[in-house]
């Protein structure tokens, strides 16, 4: 027996763990830096989206550092994961990608130029085609990616493109919005926060709605996800999960309600993370849905553990790193509106 096949098994478990984790993260921390991008398109004065986009100047570079971290990760890991995933993926990705150029290229070139009405445009459509381009690649999650014999992708370039997958893509811009929302709380103050108490309760509801739909019919319509949940113990979890979700919402629904400041975003990220688990006991062990498991997909053992090594020093200082930037920029954004 090789010296490394007793972690044939236990090493793509870690694996799944470690890009679980890379995704949450950027989820959570981008997802409130597109929130605002998509927020600053109502904005009603340049001086108030001045203060929307100093409120990201110094965090969203070191936001999308857990996208770069996820995306070597799935390469190095999962390569045939990687590989089929991009290929089916790869107008979504795109799309994505162009929507995070956007973003990029219009943040700095605003702060120049004379006019900016062109660059506050250019970044909020930016945030939301990156927003749109994930919630598509996570709608073919729930629709699942057809592969031959050998896990590569035969399916067609539409196939990402369906009506649920569209809920999905709307019901996570939702998301954004929300957790964008519950940020800027936190950083404004006055009038303007009284705006984004309204906002967050807006997509509050609206994120509820697809998430409640998102959850009765992933179940009718994949076969994976009917014989993964309703199969115990995994059928307590699953009915445990929404009634925990309904119990979160109504907590951030009273939070904004009497006007709290720090309890919206923490109850919002806690909502978060509990989308996170369910939808890990959806796929798992499955990296390429419905039919292609991590063990399949997984690297050579010997090479997961090298990848471990580096990487298990790379996660405390990229998290040290995020948690000293969001110290230092602490507290309210201050300007006249």
């Amino acid at each position: 027996m090789e010296p490394l096949q007793p972690l044939q098994h236990f090493l793509p478990q870690v694996w799944f763990f470690i890009l679980g984790l890379f995704l949450f993260l950027y989820v959570l921390l981008d997802g409130f830096d597109l929130g605002v991008g998509i927020l600053s398109l109502t904005a009603s004065s340049e001086e108030r989206r001045s203060i929307l986009m100093t409120s990201l100047g110094n965090v969203w570079d070191a936001n999308e550092t857990w996208l770069i971290l996820m995306g070597g990760s799935l390469f190095g890991a999962f390569p045939l994961a990687y590989a089929t995933i991009l290929n089916a993926l790869y107008l979504p990705a795109v799309i994505m990608v162009v929507g995070l150029i956007l973003r990029a290229v219009s943040f700095e070139f605003r702060e120049n130029a004379e006019r900016k009405l062109i660059w506050n445009i250019t970044f909020g459509v930016g945030s939301f085609l990156a927003a749109l381009g994930q919630g598509f690649a996570l709608g073919s999650v729930f629709e699942g990616i057809t592969v031959d014999a050998a896990g590569h992708f035969a399916g067609g370039i539409w196939d990402w493109l369906t009506w649920r997958s569209v809920i999905v893509a709307l019901t996570l811009i939702q998301g954004y919005v929300l957790i964008g929302s519950t940020y800027l709380i936190l950083k404004t103050s006055g009038e303007l926060q009284n705006t984004y108490y309204k906002t967050a309760t807006i997509a509050t509801w609206t994120t509820l709605v697809g998430a409640v739909f998102i959850t009765i019919t992933t179940p009718v319509f994949s076969e994976q996800a009917r014989e993964q949940l309703f199969t115990a113990p995994l059928i307590y979890i699953f009915g445990l999960i929404p009634i925990l979700g309904i119990l979160l919402i109504g907590l951030l629904l009273r939070s904004l309600k009497y006007r709290e400041e720090n309890a919206p975003l923490i109850w919002t990220f806690l909502v978060f993370s509990l989308s996170f688990i369910g939808l890990g006991f959806v796929i798992f062990p499955k990296i390429i849905p419905p039919s292609v498991t991590i063990y399949q997909a997984a690297a050579a053992p010997s090479s997961l553990v090298f990848m471990l090594t580096f990487i298990g020093f790379l996660i405390p200082i990229v998290l040290s790193y995020n948690v000293y930037n969001y110290i230092v920029f602490r507290g309210k954004i201050t300007g006249e509106f």
